[in-house]
């Protein structure tokens, strides 16, 4: 994992180095009065080899990847109770008037 890290602070810090680059030149492109039509190709070179770090560092930080096959010895097994009519779940609803459920079954 400290490899894995270490590789994704450096690809950040070469899309950093590329933005600054880019900002760069376009100062250097205004004080030559000329058009800019896109960064140069070495910046945009840059830019692919930090984000190819960013993600290889972002797929290999978090460790393995859990099975999601049903079968899998890995899995968990979640029980649900036999009577589901008072399930209570908590969710965003709760903070809505009361009124308001009762003015939209209307």
């Amino acid at each position: 994992m400290g490899l894995a890290l270490t590789v994704g602070v450096f690809g950040v810090l070469v899309l950093f180095h590329a933005a600054y680059s880019t900002i760069h030149y376009r100062g250097l492109l205004k004080i030559t009065e000329e058009e800019f039509s896109g960064p140069p190709y070495n910046v945009v070179i840059e830019l692919f080899v930090g984000l190819m770090l960013c993600f290889w560092a972002a797929l290999t930080v978090p460790g393995k990847f859990k099975s999601i096959h049903p079968h899998s010895e890995e899995n968990r097994i979640v029980s649900l109770p036999a009577n589901l009519d008072f399930m209570i779940f908590n969710h965003r609803g709760k903070v809505f008037p009361v009124e308001l459920d009762a003015k939209l079954r209307q």
